[in-house]
């Protein structure tokens, strides 16, 4: 029973947790709705030379504009 509640606790959280675009790996970038492996790849390579301020950052990233974003924003953050 307990395992249950543990295994439950971890994922309602997981539902609820946004991720922290200058860390994430690339398979929790692949995880967000419309980005793929390699949308993924491009904001690994973005993020080495511009680490993002603000999650609007990430429609600098080519193949991600504004539509895009707003399918995403509610799912990431960066986190200071």
């Amino acid at each position: 029973m307990k395992k249950i509640i543990l295994i439950l606790s971890v994922f309602i959280v997981s539902l609820f947790a946004k991720i922290d675009i200058n860390k994430a790996s690339i398979e929790q970038l692949d995880s967000l709705k419309g980005i793929g492996h390699s949308k993924a790849v491009a904001i690994i390579e973005y993020r080495k030379q511009h680490p993002f301020t603000k999650i609007e950052d990430i429609m600098k990233v080519k193949g991600i504009g504004k539509k895009l974003f707003e399918k995403i924003k509610e799912e990431i953050e960066t986190k200071k």
